[in-house]
């Protein structure tokens, strides 16, 4: 039988610092969204038993954000599960019966997900015309050809010039816009919509990339991220299932709600004077001395940990990072945060007593014509309604009534997310009112929107390889501290984890979820040997 006593005094054993004695090790997941839950989840189906939950807000999902209006639900956060073979959250909801109700239409398989893939599109100008059926799919299979070869450079190694500005953006609209010029068989009035429309699939694109704009985000890079084979799926009763899933084997004392952090003290930086005030705290008896991190709190507790696994944002950790770790990062970590990029992407749900649409249409599509050579997809203040991209059909109405929902990203939902809900209301119902030159819709029974640019504990939407990022600073943010290169210290001491820190499913909740059982697995790996120990 294996013995269960760890000895051994130096100090690049990880068992280390404390931990020779036969206890368990202190860990402290920091965020009780996808990726902390899936790694307090796995720490403890693996044995270990002294696992603690800190959740700055008062519910636990993160992204995650379900809200139920009458008898149907609503996400502000996370709407589709993104393909299905071998993609753990759609393996959780359909272990769970959570997809028994989803249509057939609510399973999508095209690039860009629509709530149906039945039905069709209607692309508006803002002079109240529908462009022609004809004339949107000739573009649209234009954009896609285009859009594949954004793909080539990554996936093929091609080189990119240096017109691109190694920019998504930059090189589809050249692109795009020289072949609609040189298309002998358009009118120039075809042309021109064409052209207008190349600026509405971007405003798409970019909501889909949580980016300000497609001249943000990496040319060369782009073609990393890895879609999972299969259809989208909704969950009609909710994604916040998905979460109370997770939950449900964590013991509620394991997740303390609105218990903000204010800083990590690792490396043993820690002063006497604080691990004194830990001390008195938390009771702690001699043998749990000596901790490698101690994680404060807003409400001033100290709560000493082995390991702490750090789930926050990427635009928490871009807003925070000077003061939220001590001692502070190492450059090579802090350049990965300020080069990976990540913005804001709202949606506005919009219920009306009945609709003004047609029942064939699935979506509205917003083409401003005065767009046609635009370059920059950035407006000023008092027009942030320009880059409201579109609005979904809710489907099936049975379910959700007759409710559209609304997508803008970028600094103008920022802008969005300051106006008041009866300004943004009346300013989408205008817009409606424009662009299907209909001016008897009248203004929604009920508005509901997300806001998570201005949200402290998100301060975005999800993240993506910003122009100068790679792959590679993917893996930087997602590498625990101390390098173990370069340190004799405890290794793993903070562990970083959320859908940022996955380099080939960022953005994604599966991309959170499987980074939080990588980081819970780096310390099951560890410890094998205490959990196979007999209590």
């Amino acid at each position: 039988m294996q013995s269960c006593e760890i000895s051994g005094d130096s100090t690049d054993d990880p068992l280390s610092s404390g931990l020779r004695r036969k206890r368990q090790p202190r860990i402290v997941v920091i965020g009780a969204g996808l990726a902390g839950l899936s790694a307090a989840k796995a720490l403890l189906e693996s044995g270990f038993t002294d696992v603690t939950v800190l959740e700055a807000t008062d519910r636990i999902g993160g992204r995650v954000q379900s809200v139920q209006l009458g008898h149907a639900t609503f996400e502000l956060g996370a709407t589709w599960i993104h393909g299905s073979h071998g993609n753990p959250v759609y393996h959780l909801a359909e272990d769970n019966g959570l997809l028994e109700e989803t249509t057939d239409s609510e399973r999508s398989v095209g690039r860009i997900s629509l709530y149906s893939k039945n039905g069709v599109a209607y692309h508006l100008t803002n002079n109240g015309q529908r462009i022609p059926k004809d004339v949107v799919e000739e573009f649209s299979d234009l954009y896609n050809e285009v859009y594949n070869l954004t793909q080539e450079f990554f996936q093929r190694g091609k080189p990119v010039n240096a017109e691109s500005q190694n920019s998504v953006g930059v090189f589809t609209r050249d692109v795009v816009r020289k072949r609609v010029k040189a298309d002998p068989d358009d009118t120039e009035a075809v042309k021109r919509l064409k052209l207008a429309m190349i600026q509405q699939y971007l405003k798409v694109e970019s909501c889909e990339s949580s980016s300000h704009s497609m001249d943000e985000v990496s040319l060369s890079e782009f073609g990393e991220w890895t879609e999972i084979p299969g259809a989208h799926h909704v969950i009609p009763c909710g994604f916040i299932k998905i979460v109370e899933i997770l939950a449900r084997s964590i013991p509620k004392s394991v997740i303390q709600l609105r218990k903000p952090v204010k800083c990590i003290h690792w490396n043993q930086s820690v002063s006497k004077e604080i691990e004194r005030v830990a001390d008195h705290n938390s009771d702690l008896p001699e043998e749990n001395k000596g901790s490698s991190v101690f994680v404060e709190c807003e409400d001033c507790e100290f709560i000493p940990a082995d390991h702490v696994i750090v789930t926050v944002s990427l635009g928490v950790l871009k807003k925070r990072h000077e003061s939220l770790f001590h001692p502070r990062l190492p450059e090579e970590k802090v350049m990965a945060i300020e080069k990976l990029g990540i913005n804001t992407t709202d949606k506005i749900f919009l219920e009306f007593e009945e609709p003004f649409w047609s029942s064939e249409c699935n979506s509205i599509q917003f083409v401003w014509e005065d767009e046609a050579e635009s370059e920059s997809l950035t407006y000023p203040e008092e027009l942030w309604y320009k880059k409201i991209c579109s609005f979904d059909v809710l489907y099936p109405p049975e379910r959700y009534g007759h409710v559209l929902s609304g997508w803008i990203c970028g600094e103008e939902a920022l802008i969005m997310e300051k106006c008041d809900d009866e300004t943004v209301a009346e300013t989408c119902t205008e817009m409606l009112r424009k662009f299907t030159g209909n001016p008897n819709i009248p203004k929604p029974r009920r508005i509901l929107r997300s806001s998570w640019g201005s949200n402290p504990h998100f301060r975005g939407s999800y993240s993506y390889t910003q122009v100068g990022s790679s792959g590679a600073d993917v893996e930087k943010l997602a590498k625990p501290l101390p390098y173990a290169e370069s340190s004799k210290a405890p290794p793993m001491q903070v562990m970083f984890s959320g859908e940022a820190t996955h380099r080939k499913y960022y953005s994604t909740t599966h991309g959170a979820v499987l980074s939080g059982q990588r980081e819970a697995a780096r310390l099951i790996e560890m410890y094998q040997d205490l959990l196979q120990c007999p209590t």
